[in-house]
């Protein structure tokens, strides 16, 4: 089940999985984007009969309040309250992470940034045949932290024209404003352009499958987007003394999400790869969501190094989503990690945790673009303006080398700009 790969004496190097543009998909979106820019809901109603089976011709797009309070008394009490949980944890957490305003005064130059929330944002939950109120959790609540005057969250619906009690329940509680039965392209598309329904929104976040991930592709510019979705991703660095139990459960977990998902299991001892494949073989005869598990490691890999320094190597190359270090002293491992989505230090540290918000939100980037973007984070739904104030002294102080340059780049007009501030303020000598 695991794919050995001998890295100890070899100047190999892995590289990251990376997202690959199907032409047929590209079409298909490109058309669908059109089709929802010129008619609207009109297509969000076929493609959602077409799609999923639902008829919403009646009902219309949006989640009506009678649909938000029968989903309320309909959602079992004790996951009400799990939920409940997870959204205090996440506004905990989105708390810690919006930028601040700043102030400086300095030679007569009064600068700093200001931070202001954006208008609005749409939040994608993938849907249909499964059910995930934890991704409502993790795109909406930072919104409502950041500010955001409006959030859209579009969903798929079930066959019966409605979206899961669990889900509606997550979107009240957590705060978006308007919850729109509809998924796939066609539903990136509607918070691009906006249609009779669904309000045009400034950025649009959340994971998807492959259809999504290319809409918001060619959405991309129209509107800012968090990033693009790739299959999800985890490596395990473990050395020592590993309870491969464990280790085999966390390979199964990760593979459970999606039949295209990546694994690694990285150490520098051959004896914990035997071990941990034996452990494998054993977990899996209990494993859920049989099918997924399976075809998705065939991907699963082993990889031996040398030590951990070359662990760190192939890490950083990997640049995987998510990172669990099975190690004596994690802590000690982690300033050589430059590329990682999320990072679980030890053994009690399973990764489901941050799936369901403990410390972490599980928007997070894969395909190896943690090298350069983070997780999703209550920053995101914020932008920084910089704000700058002269006087007449400090004008006519920085006028002459800032005209100097702008001449040098032949911007002439710059130049001018700036000395005629000069001309009329009294010179300061530096």
């Amino acid at each position: 089940m695991l794919e050995l790969l001998d890295l100890r004496e070899r100047g190999e190097r892995l590289d990251a999985t990376r997202l690959e543009t199907d032409p047929t998909v590209a079409d298909t979106v490109a058309g669908i984007l059109r089709r929802v820019f010129v008619e609207g809901d009109d297509v969000l109603i076929e493609l959602a009969h077409r799609f999923d089976g639902a008829v919403l011709s009646e009902g219309g797009v949006l989640v009506s309040d009678q649909e938000f309070e029968a989903a309320e008394r309909d959602t079992p009490p004790e996951l009400g309250a799990a939920l409940d949980d997870l959204i205090a944890r996440l506004r905990d957490l989105a708390g810690r992470q919006l930028p601040r305003e700043w102030w400086e005064e300095r030679d007569g130059v009064r600068f700093g940034e200001i931070v202001r929330p954006l208008e609005s944002v749409g939040c994608y939950v993938p849907g249909g045949r499964a059910v995930y109120p934890s991704s409502v959790c993790m795109t909406v609540v930072p919104a409502v932290v950041a500010g955001v005057s409006e959030i859209v969250l579009c969903t798929p619906p079930q066959a019966d024209g409605s979206v899961p009690s669990p889900v509606l329940y997550a979107a009240r509680k957590a705060g978006a404003h308007y919850v729109a039965k509809t998924g796939g392209a066609q539903a990136v598309a509607a918070m691009a352009y906006g249609t009779e329904s669904i309000p045009r929104v400034d950025r649009i976040v959340g994971p998807g499958n492959a259809y999504v991930t290319e809409a918001k592709r060619q959405v991309a510019g129209t509107v800012g987007i968090d990033g693009l979705a790739g299959p999800s991703e985890l490596a395990i660095v473990a050395e020592g003394d590993v309870d491969i139990d464990m280790a085999a459960l966390d390979l199964i977990a990760q593979a459970e999400h999606d039949p295209e998902a990546r694994t690694f299991f990285i150490t520098p001892d051959p004896d914990l790869v035997d071990r941990v494949a034996q452990a494998l073989d054993e977990a899996l005869r209990d494993a859920g969501r049989r099918a997924i598990v399976d075809a998705a490691l065939a991907y699963a890999k082993a990889v031996l190094v040398r030590d951990l320094g070359q662990a760190a190597q192939v890490v950083n190359d990997l640049a995987s989503e998510h990172l669990l270090l099975l190690l004596t002293e994690p802590e000690a491992f982690l300033p050589t990690v430059r590329n990682a989505g999320a990072i679980f230090l030890g053994r009690w540290s399973a990764v489901p945790f941050g799936d369901y918000g403990v410390a972490s939100n599980h928007v997070l980037p894969t395909a190896g673009t943690a090298r350069f973007s983070s997780g999703l984070r209550a920053s995101d739904y914020v932008t920084v303006s910089s704000v700058v104030r002269l006087d007449k002294r400090s004008a006519a102080r920085y006028a002459p080398g800032t005209a100097a340059i702008a001449n040098a780049e032949g911007l002439v007009g710059h130049a001018r700009a700036m000395d005629a501030r000069a001309g009329t303020a009294e010179v300061v000598e530096p």
